[in-house]
């Protein structure tokens, strides 16, 4: 069992390995050559041109339904319109880059450009009613300057790729992989294709009761969908889950209340919701036949599978491995000009590499250190200033407790 456990899990990297890394590459050119700046123009006006705007930038960006938070956030801060605002908040968790070639890779390109659509048509939906039960006035838009860059634009690609994306979500890749490779050794093939409460609405609803309150990356969980599918889950209500699990969490849920209110919170699970459900039986009704319910492996010369995979894996090790000695790293070995920031809102490892990002680019800054637990940031540096760290982490869409 074990031997089969393990050959399933290398042939499961074999697939994702080769797209995830190409997407992760691509997410960092994205970073460095798109900048933030460019989200908060035009999305201010509660108009149906804002909505898509919102929806359209979401759709490609490589955010967590806990990351996209303090983006969306920083977008209503800065302007955005509630609608553009909920809008990205749909769109973005559902699809990534690199979800999208992950999703292609492994359940095929027509299963991939579908979700691409859903996601952005639920982002649209979601966000031209939210404005029409808005009555509240347009936001001002507010000039954002982009704050510099050190370092060459390759450091500045390769560092968002591996430390603040695949840092971010190794954990879950490895969970969705580890599940993903436990059910396709367990179940035999085409089994839940035999069972009736599996297939069709009954499918879908189930799977969307289990993934709304639990948090599901939105690449993490391609891997697990798949597995689903070569055990006979019907390719609709894997769509379900990978449209509804990462736009919803419990901390989402929350945070959205807590953030937009109880009116935005109800639109927004509504949206997600019944969107998914529609969407789930619109894919059976125009790709039944264009979608096979077995396990679709990449076809990828052999040795670039294996090399990525290798790479892959290398990668996931250092990261985890960094993650330790940093945690267990000596006090004394930290510079004496130091500032601890006590952060609130982090939820996740998206959240402390975009608060390290914002910190990083504040003048004197050598290092930080970040505690997803305790919430704590450790500055160290040279003249270090309080106000222009604390300003930088608000500007992040995170608030410093006094």
């Amino acid at each position: 069992m074990l031997t089969v456990f393990l050959t399933n899990l290398w042939q499961i990297g074999l697939d994702l390995a080769p797209s995830l890394l190409l997407g992760l590459l691509i997410a960092g050119v994205l970073h460095t050559y798109l900048p933030n700046v460019v989200l908060k123009l035009n999305l201010n006006q509660p108009d149906f041109r804002s909505v898509w705007r919102a929806a359209l930038v979401g759709v490609p960006l490589p955010l967590c339904s806990c990351g996209v938070l303090p983006t969306a956030l920083s977008l209503r801060q800065n302007g955005a319109s509630l609608g553009a605002t909920v809008a990205f908040l749909i769109s973005t968790p559902q699809t990534g880059i690199d979800s999208i070639l992950v999703s292609a890779a492994m359940l095929g390109m027509p299963f991939a450009i579908f979700k691409v659509i859903t996601a952005f048509c639920s982002g649209l939906i979601g966000g031209v009613i939210v404005n029409y039960f808005d009555t509240s006035k347009p936001q001002p838009k507010i000039d954002q300057n982009v704050a510099p860059r050190s370092n060459s634009q390759l450091h500045q690609i390769l560092n968002y790729a591996v430390f603040d994306l695949l840092g971010a979500i190794d954990f879950w890749i490895i969970i969705g992989m580890i599940i993903a490779a436990v059910i396709t050794s367990a179940v035999p093939p085409d089994y839940l294709a035999q069972q009736t409460w599996s297939q069709g609405l009954s499918g879908m609803l189930l799977v969307l009761l289990i993934s709304i309150p639990l948090y599901i990356c939105a690449t993490g969980s391609v891997p697990i969908a798949a597995s689903l599918v070569a055990a006979g889950l019907s390719p609709s209500a894997a769509l379900v889950f990978l449209l509804a699990g990462p736009a919803t969490n419990v901390a989402t849920i929350g945070s959205v209340y807590r953030i937009l209110g109880s009116r935005v919170l109800f639109l927004y699970l509504l949206t997600v919701i019944v969107t998914s459900l529609i969407f789930g039986l619109a894919f059976d009704f125009i790709l039944p036949k264009h979608v096979a319910l077995t396990y679709h492996h990449l076809h990828t010369p052999n040795y670039l599978a294996v090399a990525a995979n290798v790479l892959l894996i290398s990668m996931l090790l250092f990261l985890n491995v960094r993650r330790l000695i940093l945690k267990f790293k000596p006090e004394s070995s930290l510079m004496s000009n130091q500032i601890d920031l006590q952060i609130q809102g982090m939820t996740c490892n998206h959240c402390t590499a975009r608060v390290k990002t914002a910190l990083d680019h504040c003048t004197g800054v050598d290092a930080v250190s970040i505690n997803l637990t305790t919430g704590v940031a450790r500055i160290t540096g040279t003249d270090l200033d309080t106000d222009s760290l604390i300003a930088a982490v608000e500007a992040a869409g995170y608030t410093v407790q006094n």
